[in-house]
């Protein structure tokens, strides 16, 4: 079974208003046959840059990126969930080899959510607190846990929601790419149906906008807008940290040409076509009538 012409995603990023610039990172790779489809699915990811390590938006790219190439190289491996999984591990072994043989020594790592599409099955992994959800039938559920202090602390009853929002070292995570030899990546795997969203983003999004309005504004627009209005709205709201979010909606039908011309010719103005000529008549007459005014008003002042 193909979802070819099924899937429409948007995938963005923005520097916020806060940084000077984007350590984030959004990726992704789709099939264009059905036997791409059917080798490796679809894949998609958003990277954040660890805050304080150096060069965050070379380890963010540079991990997505060979994530990418070992997830498509592995392609034997029958398992979805662990060869996305041992493409993360394998990431992380470069980005960690990439520091010691250019950047002498230096600390770079990044977050990481990427999901994978297969057939009728989702698998989301992730390290660090970049967040994977999947929306279904109006409910939206967060899938990723944030490997977190805080969250951690909150899991443990140490500390309250209240006492997390505002805590001191919000910011610290537990595990990333590049920090360590093989950090805890989490898997996680769902169903996959029509008419589902799977929603993947960084922080800087979730530091401003709730689940709540997440679950609103993907389920009533196009990747593209939905993409679009979340970070206006996290940027509207301070923009703290950069930005980032991917979209990825399973159409319930495939997505045509002749639909797409359809939705053009609906949202066009519905002027029968015998009133077509006379209201152009009329809008030249209208505008003749104005000319003569403008005349008038002229001359009557230059007198």
């Amino acid at each position: 079974m193909t979802i070819i012409g099924r899937i429409t995603a948007c995938l963005e990023t923005d520097t916020g208003l806060v940084r000077d610039h984007n350590e984030d990172h959004v990726d992704f790779w789709e099939p264009k046959t059905q036997e791409e489809e059917a080798k490796h699915g679809w894949l998609y990811l958003v990277a954040d840059g660890v805050g304080g390590a150096d060069a965050g938006e070379i380890a963010s790219q540079y991990a997505s990126q060979r994530t990418i190439m070992h997830y498509l190289e592995s392609e034997e491996q029958i398992d979805w969930g662990q060869r996305i999984l041992d493409a993360m591990q394998a990431a992380n072994t470069d980005l960690r080899q990439l520091v010691l043989d250019h950047h002498n020594g230096s600390r770079m790592a990044t977050t990481m959510v990427a999901a994978v599409l297969q057939e009728s099955r989702l698998f989301i992994s992730n390290v660090g607190d970049s967040r994977g959800y999947h929306w279904r039938n109006g409910r939206l559920q967060q899938i990723t846990k944030d490997q977190s202090l805080v969250a951690k602390l909150l899991e443990e009853g140490a500390i309250t929601e209240e006492e997390a929002r505002n805590h001191p070292r919000k910011n610290v995570i537990l595990y990333s790419l590049g920090s360590e030899n093989q950090p805890h990546i989490d898997l996680f795997e769902f169903t996959w149906e029509p008419g589902d969203i799977l929603f993947l983003c960084s922080d800087g999004l979730t530091k401003h906008i709730t689940d709540d309005e997440i679950s609103k504004i993907i389920s009533t627009e196009s990747p593209k807008n939905a993409a679009n209005t979340l970070i206006e709205l996290a940027n509207e709201r301070g923009g703290e940290d950069n930005i980032s979010v991917a979209v990825v909606q399973y159409q319930s039908s495939k997505i045509t040409n002749q639909a797409k011309e359809k939705a053009v010719d609906t949202a066009a103005p519905l002027i029968p076509p015998q009133y077509r000529t006379a209201m152009w008549l009329f809008t030249l007459v209208l505008s003749f009538i104005q000319s003569i005014l403008t005349f008038l008003v002229w001359f009557f002042l230059r007198v």
